[in-house]
């Protein structure tokens, strides 16, 4: 008899281990997963709303910089953007007395909200003249990002320098936000 009351515990075990594995399947994992996945939504939402504080808190700053970057941004139109750019162009070349090699403008159209103009151009000279065209063309109010210089030296002694350089500037559709 007691072969069979051993028998008897040992399937009421494994009965009972079947139950807690299905258990764990079927409500334990599922509700721990669960948990898991609001515990990451929880941790994203108070991210992002630290993220609102934080702009919140920049709030005058930020406006104060989208108003200086919309009213030195080029003109929306192409054409117009063009003449500004080589105005603004022939003026630092005429006072830093450098001579104008080159001057290529092109329209890089990015998307419905804005568009970049960008310019690559040469221009020669002394050390001096070169340092003041760099100096004008920074100094400038106009939003424009000087994104490469190359220097080349036009004679052995590097009195004459070639300047290069690759500008690029905001273009922002007339109706502005």
């Amino acid at each position: 008899m007691e072969t069979k009351n051993r028998e008897k515990l040992l399937l009421i075990a494994t009965g009972a281990c079947l139950v807690l594995l299905l258990l764990n399947w079927l409500v334990i994992s599922p509700l721990l997963a669960g948990w898991h996945r609001r515990a990451d939504h929880i941790a994203e939402l108070r991210k992002s709303l630290a993220d609102g504080a934080m702009l919140l808190r920049r709030k005058d700053s930020i406006r104060e910089r989208w108003d200086r970057m919309s009213t030195n941004a080029l003109a929306s139109a192409p054409t117009v953007a063009e003449r500004q750019l080589f105005e603004a162009f022939d003026g630092w070349v005429r006072e830093s007395r450098v001579t104008e090699g080159s001057f290529k403008p092109q329209l890089k159209q990015t998307d419905d909200n804005y568009a970049v103009m960008e310019c690559h151009a040469e221009v020669t000279g002394a050390y001096g003249a070169i340092i003041r065209f760099l100096y004008d063309l920074e100094k400038d109010p106009m939003g424009l990002q000087l994104q490469g210089v190359e220097l080349t030296s036009r004679d052995d002694t590097g009195q004459q320098i070639s300047l290069g350089l690759e500008l690029s500037g905001l273009l922002l559709p007339a109706s502005n936000p």
